[in-house]
């Protein structure tokens, strides 16, 4: 009898990471995925990679950097045609797709390697949670890194930890994760499940 080798675990140091094994967890071929805030398309690429050729995913961003980058990196591994990519910020979400999604997926903050002086911001991250949580199929999950740690990101995250609050248990469960031994400041996850 030949056994399987364990799936490969990442080192869980930060929030991304763990968002990861929870992509892996989620998302399979033939499903559709939005990939809210694209920065330099790592997260992009591997939604592409787990919805297959069957599935679709949606890419944001309102910095022509990001999506360029994300263009290119899709297309260096002939995925460009999973992905949707959209020049536009994410509380346009509901614009574009009319869903059901099996995913939604936020990194806030900035760039990373870009100007941080553009970031993302409280009321327009609002906006997107909403309508995320409107486009989700039944038991699809909303991924959110939040950063506190950049200017603004206070703001932000007393901002969406005040919506997730809110959220009726019985429709959604919510989920808060971080780290205990790291700073206040460090950014974490908030998972959030529909449950209907």
């Amino acid at each position: 009898m030949i056994e399987s080798s364990p799936p490969s675990i990442p080192a869980l140091r930060g929030p991304v990471p763990l968002s990861h094994l929870f992509l892996h967890s989620f998302l399979s071929a033939g499903h559709s995925a939005v990939d809210a805030t694209c920065g330099n398309g790592h997260d992009t690429l591997l939604l592409a990679r787990l919805v297959g050729s069957g599935g679709h995913v949606w890419g944001f961003d309102i910095q022509p950097q990001a999506i360029a980058e994300t263009g290119r990196r899709l297309a260096e591994v002939g995925l460009a045609d999973r992905v949707t990519l959209l020049p536009v910020g994410h509380e346009e979400l509901e614009r574009h797709i009319t869903g059901p999604v099996r995913v939604v997926l936020f990194n806030l903050g900035y760039l990373p390697g870009g100007d941080r002086s553009v970031v993302t911001r409280p009321g327009t991250t609002s906006a997107a949670l909403v309508q995320s949580l409107r486009l989700l199929e039944a038991g699809g999950i909303l991924l959110v890194t939040v950063y506190p740690g950049h200017s603004g990101g206070t703001e932000e995250r007393d901002t969406v930890e005040s919506w997730a609050a809110g959220l009726d248990p019985r429709a959604f469960h919510c989920w808060r994760m971080a780290q205990n031994n790291t700073a206040p400041s460090a950014p974490y996850l908030l998972l959030i499940q529909s449950a209907s």
